[in-house]
């Protein structure tokens, strides 16, 4: 964890002529994309400061309501993935769309010029330091478990270290792809990032989407494709082991708790950045 100077306070934009609120450690949204009518993805300003391993999160938020009786307000924060890799001027985020939610049920409203909370402390287990020398990388993810490998994709440092790189998505529709579908696309054919990362590297990269409920060209939960053997007979991989594979683990507590299961009968040990194994889950994953 790289702690950081906490960033100078900027006043909010005024809510009204008489209300001028300061929002602690603000940075401004300079983009916003909705990607379905659950789904969307956001950029703001990078804090001078930050410095950050692709993989890990912050906590970002806005404030709450006031207080019916005492008119404060108190900030409303997550944990969220950086899906934007460590060299990048800006920091994305992507995020599901609750409309009950504390927080998301206000952030899906976001604009670009408005401000969000965002506490500059990064910490996060999906980093490469958390895992073993390998030859082969899986990035297992559902829904907008995609955000820290959306950073880690566009790392150098991720090609370098492996000679294979497999991303599985697995989404409840195929609209819900399309963000990450998208950023392997970029990866592949943007010229910047084949500068950055090299022909031969994007070139270890290999992408397995699948949807649950609406048909699309794989089908099925990445959990059971990878009991029933069918990922590895797609992709023509003989088998997952200790000495060749390494994985990175970002969905619901669900799915988490399965391929724990699933990764530890292939005899891999988990890892944390203390004592890096064969996988590594994110914990602080929401939504």
């Amino acid at each position: 964890m790289t702690e950081q100077s906490p960033v100078t306070q900027q006043p909010a934009t005024p809510v009204n002529a008489t209300a001028q609120p300061v929002l602690p450690d603000a940075q401004t949204v300079t983009a916003v994309t909705h990607w379905t009518d659950r789904l969307f993805s956001f950029r703001v300003t990078r804090p001078a400061s930050l410095r950050f391993r692709s993989g890990e999160f912050v906590m970002i938020g806005l404030m709450g309501d006031p207080h019916p009786e005492t008119g404060r307000q108190k900030p409303l924060l997550r944990a969220y993935s950086i899906a934007s890799p460590s060299w990048d001027d800006e920091l994305e985020f992507y995020s599901i769309k609750v409309q009950d939610g504390p927080l998301t049920s206000k952030l899906q409203h976001i604009q670009p010029g408005d401000q969000i909370i965002l506490r500059p402390k990064p910490v996060g287990t999906l980093v490469h330091d958390a895992l073993l020398p390998g030859k082969r990388l899986w990035f297992f993810a559902t829904g907008t478990g995609f955000a820290p490998f959306a950073s880690l994709l566009r790392d150098p440092e991720t090609y370098e270290r492996f000679e294979e790189v497999i991303v599985t998505h697995t989404v409840r529709d195929v609209a819900e792809l399309e963000y990450g579908r998208r950023l392997i696309e970029e990866v592949r054919s943007d010229e910047m990032l084949a500068e950055l990362i090299g022909p031969e590297n994007i070139a270890k990269l290999r992408y397995y989407p699948t949807t649950t409920r609406e048909t699309s060209p794989k089908m099925g939960r990445i959990t059971e494709l990878l009991r029933s053997g069918e990922v590895l007979r797609d992709l023509g991989i003989d088998a997952i082991t200790p000495e060749t594979d390494r994985a990175m683990v970002c969905g619901s507590m669900g799915l988490n708790t399965d391929l724990k299961e699933i990764l530890e009968g292939f005899g891999l040990e988990e890892g944390a950045n203390s004592e890096p194994k064969h996988y590594v889950v994110e914990k602080a994953f929401v939504g």
